[in-house]
């Protein structure tokens, strides 16, 4: 049953946060001073990232009419962000369990994926440290995260994937018209998920769909590389979080970015990381398209 599937999935995953031996991370610069941010945080959470961890203010503030949508990824030392196993990029328990799966979605009304990345009968995105699911509660905010998944195609298997099968959590399924009704017939059979119906490749109407109607504010965006390159190109994205691990590794040739015209990335803060087995450099940076 998919109520037991669920519950063993989220027993191991909330073991496995709080178990994890967790070293902090210190601050290398500092340049959130200024408006445009606001720092979140508890007593655990200040004590391992050193200080708040840093999310735009609001819609108004940045100017937009689409949620807030702040991209997440982990790169290896030459910075590849593909791999089958996110763990073979060698970025370690504090980018997984504080960063990943913690700060960077604990204040986010949804997460988004590509479809590609939403794939497999164990994957849901949610924080599932005690000291996190604290936090996110504090915020006002649902004990998950809704879940986005984009695939203009709509080829995703609504069967087998956890993520599309947890009755209590809203998905947002966005596609082009054709994916839509190649998706209707299961979706019809989950009344939590919705399909939103993309006008071409554009995914800002889908997005200004969801902050007017369903109340999406805040998006913690997770890749595929060609979701978040979709994203930046179109100028929804305010920042990203970016952890750098000092291993080689991963998919060759595989940024987190993969459009044709870069964004400015400008510094909001700079952290190493303490564990010696596992170094890291994590930055959070503000995007500006040029």
């Amino acid at each position: 049953m998919i109520s037991d599937r669920f519950a063993a999935f989220s027993g191991r995953k909330r073991r496995e946060a709080a178990a994890a031996a967790l070293t902090p991370l210190v601050t290398i610069a500092d340049c959130a001073q200024g408006s445009g941010w606001i720092g979140i945080g508890n007593q655990w959470t200040r004590d391992l990232y050193d200080g708040p961890f840093h999310i735009p203010a609001d819609a108004e503030t940045a100017g937009v009419r689409t949620p807030l949508v702040s991209l997440v990824f982990v790169q290896s030392r030459d910075g590849n962000t593909g791999a089958d196993n996110p763990g073979d990029l060698g970025a370690g328990p504090v980018d997984q369990h504080l960063i990943y799966e913690g700060l960077s979605r604990v204040a986010a009304d949804a997460v988004m994926a590509g479809g590609k990345t939403a794939e497999g009968e164990e994957v849901f995105f949610s924080v599932w440290h005690p000291q996190l699911v604290s936090l996110r509660a504090e915020l006002g905010l649902a004990r998950h995260p809704a879940q986005i998944v984009v695939s203009g195609s709509g080829c995703v298997d609504l069967e087998r994937c956890l993520v599309f099968n947890v009755p209590d959590v809203p998905v947002f399924i966005l596609a082009s018209p054709g994916g839509c009704a190649r998706l209707e017939r299961a979706a019809s059979r989950r009344p939590h998920i919705e399909l939103v119906p993309l006008p071409g490749t554009d995914l800002r109407p889908g997005l200004e769909y969801l902050e007017r109607d369903r109340g999406i504010r805040r998006i913690s965006a997770i890749g595929g590389r060609t979701t978040a390159s979709a994203l930046i190109d179109e100028g929804l994205v305010q920042d990203l979080t970016l952890t750098t691990s000092a291993r080689s590794g991963g998919e060759p040739h595989t940024p987190f970015y993969v459009g044709k015209t870069p964004p400015s990335l400008n510094p909001i803060v700079r952290k190493r990381g303490t564990d010696v087995e596992y170094p890291i450099v994590v930055e959070q940076m503000a995007l500006t398209n040029d």
